[in-house]
């Protein structure tokens, strides 16, 4: 099975991804999800800096991810999770979060 090469957009970048013969739907699912996500972080509030909303936009989605699994893990019936607006209260809880990860990562540099 050989790869072929896609060209997609992430909030307004270009990127050259692989992507194995007959994959391309459900690459394209997942760079327009990635999309998605990205775009609300930097919607949503004072964060400016790519590889920052791309941090936050990531554990967004591992976390809708295990509420997911964890939902389906129990069987209970609840309903789908809700894209959450970011008030100026999780903006600095998420800045705070982020300056966290950089202080415990300080023997690479900063994270992000």
């Amino acid at each position: 099975m050989s790869n072929k090469q896609l060209e997609v957009q992430i909030m307004g970048q270009s990127y050259l991804l692989g992507c194995p013969e007959g994959g391309e739907a459900r690459l394209l699912a997942a760079v327009d999800k990635v999309d998605q996500a990205m775009c609300k972080v930097r919607d949503a509030g004072k964060i400016k800096a790519r590889d920052r909303i791309a941090v936050l936009a990531a554990l967004n989605l591992a976390f809708e991810q295990a509420e997911s699994s964890s939902s389906a893990e129990t069987q209970t019936a609840k309903p789908p999770l809700q894209a959450a607006a970011f008030n100026d209260a999780d903006n600095d809880r998420l800045g705070q979060l982020l300056k966290k990860l950089d202080q415990a990562l300080h023997q690479d540099g900063q994270l992000i």
